[in-house]
This record gives structure tokens, sequence and C-alpha cells, in this order.
């Protein structure tokens, strides 16, 4: 087998490892890290569990025992994101890959964190540790995908999501609508996914017509986890905040704006699904306002009712599953 084979085989078990973090290590990077011995045994494991605590090295590197750690000289260490170069709530792990003494570091990807991009790759490598960048990349910057959005565009990365019949539309309409004005097109186990999906991001927004029409609780009701931060977009509401905690905001730019100054405070909006109807989902369209798409579409038609937002040009298809319902993911090209 191959050396670059070998790679990819470890780093896949790096990717897994790192998805255990998804929950508990925002707003810092999903991380995972293995260390193989000369011999091709996995001496040690680790990812990032939660945010302030040890990062994925130095968890992998507590789990070598001692009667492996002579081993480390002539190990492996394979890491899904670059090691970081600074202090902040924790030391730099590329001083303890240094200090560790190991013969080789493989790196998914580049960190694209102002105070990494590369400088972590660069230290190891000026102590004379081999360093090889660049396994499986693309799947390991999927996988901090939110992290990517914020730390290069500051602002949370933005899903988009709507449920849609086979003939494309996502609610009766006003006139056929009088006595059942909300449409059932999600079924049992897609309605939970979406309850899952939920407790995976930070915030859910809907705009007025959906929160006067439906009064959503957006909640997580059918899963674990925690309750998204509620937002409604609304020209007409005077203030920013409402019941329950419940966020207002007037238009995209001051929902960017709001966001930015929760985070400079101490709630981390890293995520944001939009959730709302078809006005406010274009609206988010046509502003080029959003990072994935997510459609499900039921096998029945209605015969007339509210037109489903339309997809932008750049999209590419990047997930199909099928629950009686189709779930399609978009990505932009």
């Amino acid at each position: 087998m191959e050396q670059k084979d070998i790679d990819e085989i470890y780093m896949r078990r790096c990717l897994q490892l790192a998805k255990n973090g998804q929950l508990l290590a925002k707003p810092n990077p999903m991380v995972g890290a293995v260390i193989v011995s000369h011999e091709g045994k996995i001496i040690g494991e680790g990812y990032h569990v939660r945010c302030g605590e040890g990062h994925a090295e130095v968890n992998a590197f507590q789990s070598v025992r001692s009667e492996d750690e002579y081993l480390l000289s002539k190990a492996t260490i394979y890491v899904s994101l670059e090691p970081c170069s600074h202090y902040g709530k924790t030391p730099p792990c590329a001083d303890l890959i240094v200090r560790k003494g190991v013969r080789r570091v493989v790196c998914g990807c580049i960190d694209p964190f102002s105070a990494v991009q590369g400088r972590g790759i660069e230290r190891i490598r000026k102590s004379g540790i081999d360093v090889t960048v660049g396994v499986l990349e693309q799947e390991c910057l999927m996988l901090n995908c939110e992290f990517i959005v914020r730390n290069m565009e500051n602002r949370p990365y933005i899903l988009l999501k709507w449920a849609q019949t086979a003939n494309g539309f996502i609610g009766y309409s006003q006139s056929v609508g009088s006595g059942k004005p909300v449409l059932q097109i999600s079924n049992a186990f897609t309605k939970m996914l979406v309850h899952k999906l939920r407790a995976e991001n930070d915030a859910i927004l809907v705009g007025r017509n959906t929160e006067e029409m439906e009064h959503p609780r957006l909640t997580v009701r059918e899963w674990s986890g925690r309750n998204p931060q509620k937002i409604i977009m609304s020209s007409t509401y005077k203030t920013d905040s409402l019941v329950d905690g419940t966020l207002c905001v007037k238009s995209l730019q001051h929902l960017i704006e709001t966001i930015k100054r929760q985070n400079e405070k101490e709630q981390k909006i890293c995520s944001l699904i939009v959730e709302g109807g078809t006005h406010t989902l274009q609206t988010f369209i046509n502003a080029g306002l959003w990072d994935e798409i997510r459609v499900e579409t039921a096998p029945f038609k209605i015969d007339n009712g509210v037109a489903a937002p339309q997809l932008p040009h750049n999209v590419e298809v990047v997930k199909k599953e099928i629950y009686g319902n189709t779930i399609v993911t978009y990505k932009r090209l």
C-alpha cells in the first residue's frame, strides 16, 4: 500500500473522532488526532471535546500508555486541522508536538484562523519534523465550514431550509388555505431530522408572516440538545428583543450587526438556520447571503399554493437522502 493511501486511512479516523465535538467544541473548530507507531499501530487518539479544554493533539498524547511512550520518537501524528501556534485558552499544540519529538506530522488542512494560518506548520518544520499537508483536504475543510465562514467572512454560517410539495409549493395560498393555514409536508421521520438539525445550530430565523400565522416554537422537542436562539426578521417590529428571549431584526444588515454585537459579548452565534416563508428565504438568496440550502420534497402535489423559493444558479448537489420524502443538500459551486 502506498504512503498516500495509508495517510488517508488514518486521516479518515481523525475526521471520525473530530465529529464527536460537534455540539461542545464551538466556537472552536472540530479536530481529531491519531498517533500511529512506525509499525502502523494506533497508540493514541483524541479530539477537541469542549471549548476551553484540551485540543485534539493534547488529548491524543495523554491517551498514549506510559509503556508506549518510547514509540513516539518514530511515530506519526495525524491531525485534521493545522496545530495551533498561539496562546489562547490553552498553550500552542505545535510546541507540544515538537516537545514530544514525533518523527512526522500529517495535517488535513491549514487553519484559516488569522492567529495560525500556516504558522503552526512552519514552527514544526523548523524543529526538523517532517510535515505533510493536504491529506483529504476538502473533507477536512468541509468538516469546519462554519468555523471557516466565521473567520473568513465575519458572519455565521447560514443554512436555508424549506419543505415543498412535488410540484413546488411550500404552503396553501390564502384563498385555498382558509381553515387549514399550515400545510404538513414533513413526515414523522424528517420532522425528527429537523429537530436534530436545530440542536446542531445556534440560531434559527423566520419572518413576521410565519411568526404571526404559525407561532412556531422552533425548539428541540424530538431530539436532545439546546434550543437554538429564535430570531424574527420584520421591518415592523420596534424592539430588538421580544418575550422569552426572542430577538427581532429589521433587515439582513441589522441581522449581521446584531449577531456581531451578541458575539462580542458572550453568546456565540456561529451558525444560523433560516426557515421562513418564500419572501424571507428569497431575500437571503437574492443577497447571496447563504452557504448551504436544504430542500425537503414530499411525493404529493396540491392544486394551488405559495410557490417555493427559486434556487440560485451557482449550486451543486452534495447529498441526496430519501426518507419517504427526499432531502437534497446544495452548496455553492
